[in-house]
């Protein structure tokens, strides 16, 4: 049989329940994936097909009190998120991976204020989305524990350093700095600074801990300057250690595009990399690979970071155990510049 013409209007749920032969509580219930016998449920779905009869969202939603509306939260600034080419685009393109394959729909929401904050605590709260995914928390973020005492699922990427500690998603940061600074005392190095990330961040806490474990051991002392992962930062960060220590002789970079920064300044010092000076970032986004001298980088999954916080939130959705932590593993990617 061919579809419902466009004049006979809209297909109901009650023309599809007529049409297969089941009540409407039936056809509801078949429509909104919900059990029926193997039978009523194929008459159903031919009876959806034939008509072309598309389910009202809002009646859906009434009925299986689920909207198939996921939140990423990332409590950042619209000019941050967009303009950041390393973590935001890796961790959204394997959010959507999987929750496409889910047939649920990514809404994105920005924090970067405290007015966004509570809009989207009340958005959450009048239960516009299933279950909220929380990215780049800085500092002791209120948002986590007020989303919990919603009610709402929610999965962080890293550990919260608030006062709620939902299930999150991370990498090992502090083993992949260690094989970083290693890697370097291996070569020769002697007098090895960072530029960590911000100590408001777990990433940038985590990372200065592995540098200071690997030099723990050895007769180097720590030379820290600080940046917020961006590119300038990585810049001034390395005038400054270059100022206060002339005679480094390597640095690890706790993102690669502070790194990336931090080239740009030896050039300009007229450093050579890694003759004078050995560089090591971390990340491994894109851009490493074309840096001048090419970047050597510890390497974190950033697509199957957003993969697995989906992943997870998508178990606790549909009511399931999960793990409190998930960790995932870094490597050591050698290039020309260590």
């Amino acid at each position: 049989m061919s579809r419902a013409s466009a004049g006979r209007g809209r297909p109901t749920l009650d023309s599809v329940a007529a049409r297969a032969g089941v009540s409407r509580a039936t056809a509801s219930r078949v429509v909104n994936g919900m059990p029926v016998t193997p039978t009523s449920a194929e008459s159903v779905r031919r009876a959806v097909e034939e008509l072309g009869y598309v389910p009202n969202h809002a009646a859906r939603t009434l009925v299986t009190q689920r909207t198939d509306l996921i939140a990423l939260v990332l409590p950042e600034t619209t000019s941050r998120v967009f303009s950041d080419d390393q973590f935001f685009p890796g961790v959204i393109h394997g959010v959507s991976q999987q929750l496409e394959a889910a047939d649920k729909q990514l809404v994105l929401m920005l924090a970067g204020s405290e007015a966004s904050h509570a809009r989207i605590e009340r958005s959450v709260a009048a239960h516009h989305v299933d279950g909220v995914m929380l990215a780049s928390l800085h500092g002791a973020d209120p948002l986590p524990a007020a989303l919990t005492r919603i009610g709402i699922p929610v999965v962080c990427n890293e550990r919260s350093l608030g006062p709620s500690s939902p299930p999150y998603v991370g990498v090992d940061n502090v083993g992949g700095a260690e094989v970083a600074v290693r890697h370097l005392l291996a070569a020769g190095r002697n007098r090895i600074a960072t530029i960590a990330g911000p100590q408001d961040m777990i990433g940038g806490i985590d990372r200065l801990t592995g540098y200071r474990n690997a030099l723990r051991d050895s007769s180097r002392r720590s030379i820290v300057a600080v940046g917020d992962f961006t590119l300038d930062s990585g810049h001034t960060a390395m005038r400054q250690l270059l100022a206060d220590d002339p005679n480094l002789d390597a640095v690890f970079v706790a993102s690669d595009l502070m790194a990336d920064g931090a080239l740009q300044a030896l050039r300009q010092a007229g450093r050579r990399v890694p003759d004078d000076i050995a560089v090591i970032g971390f990340d491994d986004i894109s851009r490493a690979q074309y840096t001048d001298p090419p970047l050597t980088t510890v390497r974190q999954p950033i697509i199957e970071i957003g993969r697995q916080m989906a992943r997870q939130l998508l178990r606790l959705v549909a009511g399931e155990e999960i793990e409190d932590r998930m960790t995932l593993p870094t490597e050591l990617v050698i290039r020309q510049s260590a």
